[in-house]
């Protein structure tokens, strides 16, 4: 009967609100890659700012978790959730209405600040709504398929988008959700703090941002101009940074990272296996979205609609490895998912410039399935390497280390895709100086420029610009797929059943 007075009244409608959030963050994380061609033609940016501009917002957003679950643990979960909620239409419509490259990189930053708090903010009150340990699990069950549901319905959204509007149209579909947010958020959401908060700590924030700034512009930077004296030097800041940071954390008492939990292996797997699940998924998309509308020139909408196999996969598999998981063990089917990643990777490493629609679709097919297994079941992979007294600290980390993960998905493998797609451009004889130097941008850029040309240097333009692109994904997506496999292997040594020592 005592267990009865404290359920919260309308929890599952309180959960449906709670799901709005992660619905708009996991798009915002997929939706901006099938827009990238006519935000190349409309604001010309560089290779580089066009890097940024898709994962600046995952930067900022993995940055910042930590910081901002402490934030709502001292000023509430529900206020901070509506706060972030209120700073993220802002800066959608900032984004949407941007003037240049430079302004949308911002607003793509504050758009991560926003995103912080909103991640954060859901759980905890899910935690907190939901007392009874049966209802609770379903309810963050139910939470995980949202995020995987918004990551795989942003490509035909924004597709369906483009088609009929500009490409600002893509970073409003999140204001009505987060309007609609800040109406039922106060009605439906009980405010919840922590009555002994953890202490602020601003020099391990600004560290691990330093540390994750430095490095990825240092990459995109070799990737725009090759090495370079301020380059370097960047580099090496940002690794010192990041060393400065691993040393402030062992020292505190209450750090922003537990970074001692990484010596238990198999918490150290399932968060690696997280983390380059999710790199595989973002990388994968951001060359996917364009070669199928500048390589192959299908429309927005239809190649969005072109991925439906892989969201009917990705959904199906997040519903059903949790099933899996607890039949052949967590770490096993984190192996397969990794495996069947690296699998995908090398199918779309075979995709040459000719070659038809469906290779791409198959490739990008068993690559988000097994993706997707990965991801679904590594959080309980996290969980049940810990004792239950670090539960908190672990999924602090799970959650920085998937944000993370998608940043660095398009930062390393763009720049990988970037720098082989420059060389090979720059091969190019039959194309004016002017012209050539505008097309080693990006695709976009290229195909712009070849419009402008026209005839036969046109064509031409064409027919390097995408087989220098088709080349640099070959060569990123066999990096993808090699790095998988030693971690596939780590996971499934990791998944066999332990040994009893003789009594």
């Amino acid at each position: 009967m005592e267990r009865e007075e404290r359920l919260v009244p309308n929890r599952w409608w309180s959960l449906a609100a709670l799901t709005l959030p992660v619905l708009i963050i996991s798009m915002d994380a997929t939706i901006l890659g099938f827009a990238i061609p006519e935000l190349s033609t409309a604001l010309a940016p560089s290779s580089s700012q066009l890097l940024w501009i898709i994962d600046v917002y995952s930067f900022v957003l993995a940055g910042l978790l930590v910081t901002m679950g402490i934030v709502g643990d001292r000023i509430g979960r529900r206020r901070l959730l509506l706060i972030g909620a209120a700073g993220f239409s802002v800066a959608s419509v900032l984004a949407a209405f941007a003037p240049n490259a430079e302004a949308l990189i911002a607003a793509r930053a504050l758009l991560g600040v926003a995103g912080a708090t909103l991640m954060p903010s859901t759980l905890a009150l899910i935690r907190n709504v939901f007392v009874v340990e049966r209802e609770r699990q379903l309810a963050i069950a139910i939470w995980a398929v949202a995020f995987s549901v918004g990551a795989a319905i942003g490509p035909i959204v924004g597709g369906f988008l483009l088609d009929h509007y500009w490409w600002g149209s893509v970073f409003l579909v999140g204001v009505p959700v987060t309007v609609l947010l800040l109406f039922v958020g106060p009605r439906l959401l009980p405010e919840s703090r922590d009555p002994d908060p953890q202490p602020f700590d601003i020099p391990s924030a600004a560290l691990s941002m330093m540390a994750m700034f430095a490095v990825v512009y240092a990459m995109k930077s070799f990737a725009e101009r090759g090495s370079s004296t301020v380059a370097w030097i960047v580099l090496a800041l940002g690794l010192v940074a990041g060393y400065c940071f691993v040393r402030r954390q062992r020292r505190l008492d209450d750090p922003m990272i537990d970074v001692d939990l990484f010596r238990i292996p198999r918490f150290t797997m399932a968060i690696s296996g997280n983390t380059v699940a999710c790199f595989g998924f973002s990388g994968s998309m951001y060359f996917v979205a364009q070669h199928l509308q500048l390589v192959i020139g299908m429309t927005a909408f239809r190649a969005g609609l072109s991925l439906l196999p892989s969201v009917v996969a990705t959904i199906g598999v997040t519903l059903l490895a949790p099933s899996a998981a607890r039949r052949f063990g967590t770490f096993r089917v984190i192996s397969l998912g990794l495996t069947a990643g690296a699998v995908g990777f090398t199918m779309l490493a075979l995709v040459e410039v000719g070659a038809p629609t469906y290779e791409v679709i198959a490739a990008l097919l068993v690559l988000n399935s097994g993706l997707s297994a990965a991801m679904a079941v590594s959080v309980d992979g996290v969980m049940s390497a810990l004792p239950p007294e670090r539960a908190g600290a672990g999924a602090s980390v799970s959650e920085t280390a998937n944000e993370l993960g998608i940043a660095l998905g398009t930062a390393v493998l763009g720049s990988i895709a970037a720098t082989v797609y420059r060389g090979r451009i720059s091969d190019a004889t039959a194309v004016p100086t002017d012209s050539l130097e505008s097309a080693r941008e990006t695709l976009g850029a290229a195909q712009a420029t070849a419009a402008e040309l026209g005839g036969t240097a046109g064509e031409r333009l064409v027919e390097i610009a995408n087989a220098a692109f088709v080349d640099g994904t070959q060569v990123a997506a066999t990096v993808a797929a090699v790095t998988f496999v030693p971690l596939a292997v780590w996971a499934w040594r990791l998944g066999a059943p332990r040994r009893r020592t003789a009594s």
